[in-house]
């Protein structure tokens, strides 16, 4: 028996504000510059931060949810998610600032554990679609957190974003403890041996190849999320945070697709979608580069660029949860070590990119990531395809 749509709920919500505390930093970074004294092009470095910060609890912290309890592993993740955001908030220096950020993304892998454990709790059937409305829970952390911490910085400014996510992270872990089932564990392996296991992923032609697709997919994503403030904020637009943040509504109509793609991949429609949507990515930079004249273009490209990321986001999950049901947390963990290693590259690239060939060096960049991932699946369906050869 699968989760219940309460439980399914909590678990969104969860992911929503767990994910927020890595990307609330991108719609307020002009303002969080012009404090602290960060030159423009090392602005992404703000963001890349809580990515690198993400990336080692990838490494170290997901694979404990295939050995503890993952109720009491949630909450106290979340409350030390928490400790890092109070940091951030109180930083008055731009190193204490990153530290902050580095322990607040150390701790968010949180939602990693949270989509495995709402995994093993589904059947198989069902899988999709859960993962599909747990999924729309991390869109409406990365979309709409823009909009919520665009409109907190332009009244009370960048702190007190920091300030908000502390709270509501340990509000949240009350509730896990609360409301979630217990998740006990019969003969527990060593946590060596969940490492080793983790590092024998990264051998096997399906996880790999999933994971390149995430790697140049999550590159592209960042490219745009990482430096669509930039261009938005000069010359000829001059928008404040908030209305920058708005652009993320776009984001959010596009990305709750993400639920329909479980569904979909349910159906047995998993390279389709995949195909279809990294087509749809690569095409959407078309619109978004247009920001120098046509805001509304750029609206239809974040649409779309978003709907298309979320697609095949479920997709990759849905199929490495399938093929790995017994090992959700590890899989789940070292594939999103492909996604953070890919969003801290677009953060970076797309901040230098900006400063020396402007919003078409950026826009270029992320097209080229995206054809990088198609090239990928087509690669990975033509070897899937291709007859065996004894040696």
């Amino acid at each position: 028996m699968g989760p219940t749509r309460g439980r399914e709920v909590l678990f969104a919500v969860v992911c929503a504000v767990a994910v927020a505390t890595l990307y609330a930093a991108q719609p307020v970074l002009a303002q969080v510059g012009d404090d602290l004294g960060v030159p423009d092009a090392d602005l992404g470095w703000i963001v890349t931060a809580g990515q690198l910060g993400y990336l080692v609890g990838l490494a170290l912290l997901v694979p404990l949810g295939d050995m503890v309890d993952r109720r009491g592993l949630i909450a106290g993740h979340l409350v030390l998610a928490a400790v890092g955001t109070v940091l951030a908030a109180a930083a008055a220096r731009t190193w204490l600032l990153l530290a902050g950020l580095a322990i607040a993304g150390l701790f968010s892998v949180v939602v990693q554990t949270t989509v495995a454990y709402a995994a093993a709790l589904s059947t198989p059937d069902e899988r999709g679609r859960t993962l599909g409305m747990v999924t729309s829970g991390v869109v409406v952390g990365i979309l709409g957190g823009r909009v919520v911490a665009g409109a907190l910085a332009a009244v009370w400014g960048w702190r007190s974003v920091y300030a908000a996510l502390a709270v509501l992270l340990i509000v949240l872990a009350h509730l896990v403890m609360r409301l979630l089932p217990p998740d006990p564990r019969a003969g527990r392996a060593a946590y060596r041996q969940v490492l080793t296991s983790l590092g024998r992923l990264f051998r096997e032609r399906l996880f790999v190849s999933r994971g390149l697709i995430a790697f140049f997919l999550f590159a592209s994503f960042g490219t745009l999320w990482s430096g669509l403030a930039l261009p938005l904020g000069s010359a000829p637009w001059h928008l404040s945070t908030a209305q920058i943040g708005l652009f993320a509504i776009a984001g959010l109509a596009g990305a709750l697709g993400a639920a329909r793609a479980g569904r979909w991949a349910d159906a047995g429609f998993v390279g389709v979608v995949t195909g279809g949507a990294l087509v749809l990515l690569a095409a959407s930079w078309l619109a978004v580069s247009q920001a120098s004249w046509s805001l509304w273009l750029v609206g239809v490209g974040v649409l779309v660029l978003d709907f298309a990321v979320q697609a095949v986001h479920v997709s990759n999950q849905h199929i490495l949860t399938t093929a790995y049901p017994y090992r959700t947390s590890s899989v789940i963990g070292g594939y999103m070590i492909f996604y953070s290693l890919g969003s801290a590259l677009g953060a970076t690239a797309t901040t230098t990119a900006f400063a020396t060939a402007g919003w078409t060096g950026s826009s270029i960049v992320g097209a080229a990531f995206a054809i990088c991932a198609l090239l990928v699946w087509a690669s990975s369906r033509r070897q899937a395809a291709a007859p065996h050869r004894p040696a």
